[in-house]
């Protein structure tokens, strides 16, 4: 009996360690199946005119703001990300009427902001001068209190949305933009946040009450994307345009 023991013993440990060998094999897998998801398109987007600006691998497509190429930023995982202070960064093209959809994560007392109709000249600094933002930023924990235009999800400094659908810190949100004849719309994680008529006199009196009245701030209605470097870690992917002209 002891030599018996002695044989199975050793082959239950095996039969474990297989397990545990496969169980792991298929977990990888999985892993890599999800991140094979990311960061491209579906034959129904295709058919329906979504484009990628970010194909996971480089930062093709971007430049830095008033710049020529980019630095700083990178393509890293199938992520494209900035450890902060290395600038903004803005499309290689511009967009009319437009949906945009991105998903985003930002580390604790982050701050970011993805912008639209950006005009990018001289005259504007920063391209926060031209181009309205839908605000990215830690609502719990950033060093100074937020006022309700300043949350993730508001219009930045003019609008705010409707409730903090946020998650976790260090967790992806996913973003959709939609802009048609004016009309705006903010989402995050599936629901309509915030929604606003860039010809409005409601626009234009809120606009006139926050930081951009005396800019050149939402004046048109065409111009490049644009992803904020406030300074702090921010990472982006799966960012899909369609133009809706």
């Amino acid at each position: 009996m002891k030599w018996i023991k002695a044989v199975l013993l050793p082959q239950a440990f095996l039969g474990q360690a297989l397990l545990l060998t496969l169980a792991t094999a298929g977990f990888a897998g999985e892993k890599k199946e999800q991140s094979d998801r990311n960061n491209v398109l579906t034959k129904k987007e295709i058919r329906q005119g979504w484009v990628l600006l970010f194909d996971g691998k480089t930062t093709n497509g971007w430049h830095n703001y008033l710049k020529e190429g980019i630095s700083g930023w990178k393509a890293v995982n199938g992520e494209l990300i900035t450890e902060g202070k290395n600038g903004d960064i803005v499309t290689d093209t511009e967009v009319g009427n437009f949906e945009l959809t991105i998903d985003w994560k930002i580390r604790e007392k982050g701050n970011s902001g993805i912008f639209y109709y950006i005009v990018e000249d001289p005259q504007n600094k920063r391209m926060y001068e031209s181009g309205p933002e839908f605000q990215i930023i830690d609502n719990k924990n950033y060093p100074q209190k937020l006022t309700p235009n300043q949350v993730t999800g508001s219009a930045s400094d003019v609008l705010p949305p409707s409730g903090d659908l946020t998650k976790p810190i260090g967790e992806w949100n996913a973003t959709r933009i939609i802009v048609k004849n004016g009309k705006a719309e903010h989402w995050l994680n599936g629901t309509k946040i915030l929604s606003y008529d860039l010809d409005s006199a409601s626009w234009q009196e809120a606009v006139k009450n926050s930081k951009f009245a005396a800019l050149n701030y939402a004046k048109t209605r065409k111009g490049k994307i644009g992803l904020q470097d406030h300074g702090d870690f921010v990472a982006y992917r799966n960012i899909k345009l369609r133009r809706l002209d």
